[in-house]
C-alpha cells in the first residue's frame, strides 16, 4: 500500500491532453498520481525523471505488455484498426487497471485526457462511452478537456471537482490546447502522444510473425521484434543490430536459450537468433552465420570464408562461412502483405 494518497489517478500517455487534464485538476488544489502505462508497443519509462523534472508531476510506470498480449490473442471485443491496434480495448484495458490501482493509492476517481472527436477510433462518443461502461468507471472517470460536452460524473455533483473550471474542446485541433498550455505556464509542450507503434505499419508487420508462429508469446518476443532488422525464414526468426546502440539492445534482450551470432575480426552487427519451433539444425545455425556476415561490409570485401561466434547459453562455437545475402533458407523481412491476413484471423469481426 502506497504511503501517501492522492485524489485522483491518470493515465499519462506524456502527450500535451493527458498533461493539461492532469494540471486541470491539480489546479483544484487535488493530488493526482499519474500512470504512465508500458508495453512492447507503447509506453516510454525510461523518460518518466524528465517528465518529473519538468512538469512537476508525481509519476509510476505500469507495464501492461503480457496483459496487453494476452487481450490481442483473445481477440480484441472492438476489432483493430487499419494496422495491429486495437484502441478501444486497449483503453478499456488500461482504465481498468486505474481502477484496481486506486485502491493503492487512496484515490477517489480517474483522471484521462481524452476529447471528444480526437482520434477516429477511441475518441467517438460512442466509442467513449464503451470504453467507460466496459472498464467499470462509470462513476469515477472524469475527462477534464471535454467535461462539459458530457453529463456531470459523480466527482462534479458532489462538488469534489468544480465543473465550471472544466473544458469543453471537442475535435482534431490543438488551437485550444496551447492556449490551455500558455494558460497554465507549460513552455515545453510535448508532442501528440501518438506513439503506439501498432499504428505504424513499418513496425506493425514485425509483429504478426510472432503471431503467426507461436500460440501464446510473450511479451519478450515483441521487445525483440522493435529492435534492428528483423528476418525470418518459416519460423525461424533473426534479429540483426544496425548500430552499436541497437547492438547493445539485442545484447540485452537476448536470453540464454537464444542463439548470438557475432562475425569475428571484422566490424558488423550482432544478432540474436530466437528459436521458437525447437532447436536449428547446424545447417540453420551455419545459415544464419552467412547471412549475418553479409551485414559486414569488411568481411563481404575480404573475398573468402570468415569466422562466426555462436554463442548460446554459456557455451560458444565457431562456424567459417562465405558472407551470402542469399542463401538456402532464404531470409526476409516481413511485408504488410504477408501481415494483414494474420491480423484478419485475429480481428473478432471477421470470425464465424
Amino acid at each position: 500500500m502506497s504511503k501517501k494518497t492522492y485524489d485522483a489517478v491518470a493515465l499519462f500517455s506524456a502527450g500535451l491532453d493527458s498533461l493539461l487534464a492532469v494540471k486541470v485538476i491539480e489546479a483544484q488544489g487535488l493530488t493526482v498520481k499519474c500512470l504512465h502505462f508500458t508495453s512492447p508497443f507503447f509506453g516510454h519509462p525510461r523518460r518518466l525523471g524528465y517528465w518529473r523534472r519538468t512538469y512537476g508531476l508525481d509519476l509510476a510506470a505500469v507495464d501492461a505488455g503480457e496483459e496487453f498480449v494476452r487481450m490481442m490473442l483473445a481477440g480484441p471485443r472492438f476489432g483493430f484498426g487499419r494496422f495491429f491496434n486495437p484502441c478501444v480495448d486497449c483503453k478499456i484495458l488500461m482504465l481498468t487497471r486505474a481502477r484496481e490501482l486506486m485502491e493503492r493509492y487512496g484515490a477517489r476517481f480517474i483522471v484521462t485526457g481524452e476529447v471528444v472527436g480526437q482520434r477516429p477510433m477511441s475518441q467517438r462518443q460512442d466509442a467513449m462511452n464503451s470504453v467507460r461502461n466496459e472498464s467499470g468507471t462509470r462513476d469515477v472517470l472524469l475527462r477534464p478537456l471535454c467535461a462539459l460536452r458530457q453529463e456531470p460524473t459523480p466527482m462534479e455533483t458532489s462538488g469534489l471537482v468544480d465543473r465550471q473550471r472544466l473544458l469543453g474542446f471537442w475535435g482534431r485541433g490543438r488551437t485550444a490546447q496551447l492556449e490551455l498550455a500558455r494558460d497554465l505556464g507549460i513552455t515545453d509542450i510535448p508532442t501528440p502522444a501518438g506513439g503506439c507503434l501498432l499504428t505504424e505499419e513499418p513496425s506493425a508487420k514485425r509483429y504478426a510473425p510472432i503471431f503467426a508462429a507461436v500460440a501464446e508469446p510473450p511479451a519478450a518476443h515483441f521487445h525483440l521484434a522493435n529492435v534492428g532488422r528483423q528476418y525470418w525464414s518459416g519460423t525461424h526468426w533473426l534479429s540483426i543490430g544496425r548500430d552499436k546502440k541497437s547492438n547493445d539492445r539485442l545484447s540485452e534482450l537476448a536470453r540464454p536459450e537464444d542463439l548470438v551470432f557475432v562475425t569475428q575480426g571484422y566490424p558488423g552487427p550482432l544478432a540474436v537468433g530466437r528459436e521458437l519451433a525447437g532447436p536449428w539444425d547446424p545447417g540453420a545455425v551455419t545459415d544464419a552465420a552467412a547471412f549475418v556476415a553479409s551485414f559486414s561490409p569488411r568481411a563481404v570485401a575480404a573475398g573468402g570464408p570468415v569466422t562466426v561466434a555462436v554463442r548460446q547459453g554459456g557455451a560458444q562455437r565457431t562456424v567459417s562461412v562465405a558472407p551470402a545475402r542469399t542463401t538456402p533458407l532464404g531470409w526476409s523481412e516481413p511485408t504488410w502483405a504477408q501481415a494483414a491476413p494474420v491480423r484478419d484471423r485475429m480481428d473478432p469481426k471477421n470470425r464465424p
